[in-house]
Order: structure tokens, then C-alpha cells, then sequence
């Protein structure tokens, strides 16, 4: 299936302009009065809500004949959702980690405790999971997550500390250590020390950990989202990278919601409530999926089966029980993380 939106990335940008329509009202020319949307996403989403919001737009205008523009600010998702406990006032959040989403009910009182049972899903439309990218013709033949603790090999991923991207590539990594060594955590911590060990570059998100692996040229292997090893090669066909998914991988889901206290103030909420649930349409879902994201519509499903491989997807209860329980014994200061990272 080819792409439809491959003429989208003429460059990087964090705002997107708005579309104007004139609109005629009583027999006389006027300029409608234009709304605002602030949508704070991830680092490695910036091309994919620059298509959106462009869909979006449209179908806001042909629903309402109401102009929108449509701000992006994009970053690790944990300092997205740090910068909006600080003032920053963005009508919805496009995340990839759910524990940034809670953050901002349970330490800001931004949004209700029960903020994921508002959208399918858990309010999540779409999701992925981790996969490599390699250089031109696999020459260190990575084909699996035990390839990667080879001495020979060296991995470029994001930073698990300010991360949601770098998080989910370690608890992959446990995870198939865990499905390997069953039981043994002695065998699990060796496995997670060496996989860490071949870490040459820590970025502090997906989209630095991108550059440095494919402009700088640094690592054998890119961890990343599927998604993104699958757009790259796209964007660099002279470089002959090639896409590695692993069998076994984790469940990423992308949680979204808009954020109450600050669409009350801003007069937003019918609008980012919207701007959210048309993610979920037909043509969203399609949209979603040509970036190659995984999405829950069956019809799009049909059509993209071929892209998609089957996989085993484990989800934060199969592999340490939540993401409260992850946060605090892997992530937190001094926790696993920080011990097996000890020379």
C-alpha cells in the first residue's frame, strides 16, 4: 500500500500555520473569529499531528465553518507533562506514556483520576511497539533482543530517565529476558546489565537518539518505536537502513486527553474534545496507520494487515504490574536502572 502522506516532511516544526477560509455571513465579507488549539506531544510526533492537524482542520471547518490554528510543542514526554505542572497552558496532550498523563491528575489536579475511561481504548488511539533499525545489509545480523548484548554491537536508544520511548525499550528488553529466563533474576539482571552495557549513546528522546544514529552515524542499532524505524528508511532512502522487528516486544500505547483545567480557562473544551475523538474516525485511523502506527479500526486494519506483522505483545502487567510498581523500582533514583548501570 503506498504511502499517501510522504510529501509531509519538507521540514521539522513545532507550529503548525493556520488554514484560512473566507466566510460570507448576511451578505457581507468577514473574517470569522479564529480559535486556538496547543497540543503537547511527544519528540518523534511532530510530522505525523502536522498531517493530522491539517485533516482535523479541515474537518473542522466543514462541521463548524470555524477557522482553528493549531500550536504543537514537542519534547520527551515526560518534560512535555513537567512543563504543563510549570504554566504551560496546552488544551490536550498526545502522549506515549500513561504514567506522563497521570502526573498531571495526581501531582497538578489538572485532570480527573479517571481521565483514561473518557476515550476508547484507554483513551489511547493507536499504538506501536519496539523494533531496530540497522545499517545497509545487517552486517552485525541482528535479528533478536539477545543479538544485542554482543560485544560487537553498539545501540543508540533514548534515555529510560526522560524517555517514555527509552522506558518502554528497556521493559522490552525485560521483558524478553523474563520470557527467556523465566524465574532466574540473577540470569534476567545479567541479561539487563549487558543490554545497558552496549549502550553507546543515551539521548533524551527518540527523535535525538534518530539523529544520532542516522545523521551523526553513531551504533549499529537504532531502538526505537516501530513506527519511527519504519518512516526512516522512508526519509533516507540513500542510506540503505533496514528494519529489524523482534518477535517478542511490548505493548506501547499512546494515551491522549484533554486537559480540563486549562480548557475551561482557554474556552477550548468542545474543541480539543474534538480535535481528540476524530483521532478514533475512519480517516484518522488511516492517517495514524500510514505513519506506520498500529490502530484498533478494523477496516484500516484489513488494509494494513500486510505491514503489520503478528507479534507478542506484553503489556506493563505482564512485566512488572504497572506502571507504578515500574516507575518505582526501575526507574526512580537508585532504582534497578540506576544499579545495573553500575560499573
Amino acid at each position: 500500500m503506498s504511502n499517501p502522506n510522504k510529501r509531509r516532511f519538507p521540514r521539522l516544526t513545532s507550529t503548525v500555520g493556520a488554514m484560512v477560509f473566507g466566510l460570507a455571513v448576511a451578505m457581507s465579507p468577514v473574517q470569522a473569529a479564529e480559535k486556538e488549539l496547543l497540543n503537547s506531544s511527544y519528540d518523534i510526533a511532530r510530522e505525523l499531528f502536522s498531517a493530522y492537524n491539517e485533516l482535523f482542520q479541515a474537518h473542522w471547518s466543514e462541521q463548524t465553518a470555524e477557522q482553528v490554528s493549531i500550536r504543537q510543542s514537542h519534547g520527551g514526554s515526560s518534560r512535555q507533562a513537567q512543563a504543563i505542572m510549570q504554566g504551560l497552558r496546552a488544551d490536550v496532550v498526545t502522549y506515549n506514556q500513561v504514567t506522563d498523563v497521570d502526573i498531571l491528575h495526581q501531582r497538578g489536579n489538572l485532570i480527573p483520576a479517571d481521565w483514561a475511561s473518557r476515550l476508547p481504548n484507554n483513551s489511547s488511539p493507536y499504538y506501536s511497539t519496539m523494533a531496530y533499525l540497522v545499517r545497509e545489509g545487517n552486517p552485525k545480523n541482528i535479528q533478536n533482543w539477545d543479538d544485542l548484548i554482543r560485544e560487537d554491537v553498539e545501540l543508540i536508544m533514548p534515555n529510560p530517565k526522560t524517555s517514555g520511548n527509552g522506558r518502554y525499550t528497556y521493559l522490552a528488553a525485560l521483558g524478553y529476558a523474563q520470557q527467556t529466563y523465566g524465574d532466574d533474576q540473577q540470569q534476567i539482571d545479567a541479561f539487563m546489565k549487558k543490554f545497558l552495557g552496549r549502550v553507546k549513546v543515551f539521548d533524551t528522546g527518540g527523535r535525538g537518539a534518530t539523529t544520532t544514529f542516522v545523521e551523526r552515524g553513531l551504533g549499529d542499532v537504532l531502538l526505537t518505536f516501530e513506527s519511527e524505524v519504519n518512516n526512516i528508511p522512508e526519509l533516507n532512502p540513500d542510506k540503505g537502513l533496514q528494519v529489524v522487528v523482534p518477535k517478542v516486544s511490548f505493548l506501547a500505547e499512546f494515551p491522549v486527553t484533554w486537559i480540563d483545567a486549562n480548557v475551561k480557562r482557554n474556552g477550548t473544551e468542545e474543541l480539543a474534545k474534538a480535535y481528540l475523538e476524530h483521532l478514533y474516525s475512519e480517516e484518522g485511523q488511516r492517517l495514524l496507520a500510514s505513519f506506520n502506527y498500529r490502530v484498533h479500526n478494523e477496516v484500516v486494519k484489513a488494509e494494513t494487515s500486510e505491514r503489520f506483522p503478528e507479534l507478542k505483545l506484553l503489556p506493563i502487567e505482564d512485566i512488572v504490574g504497572d506502571w507504578e510498581t515500574a516507575n518505582k523500582e526501575h526507574f526512580a533514583s537508585g532504582a534497578k536502572l540506576d544499579q545495573l548501570q553500575r560499573r
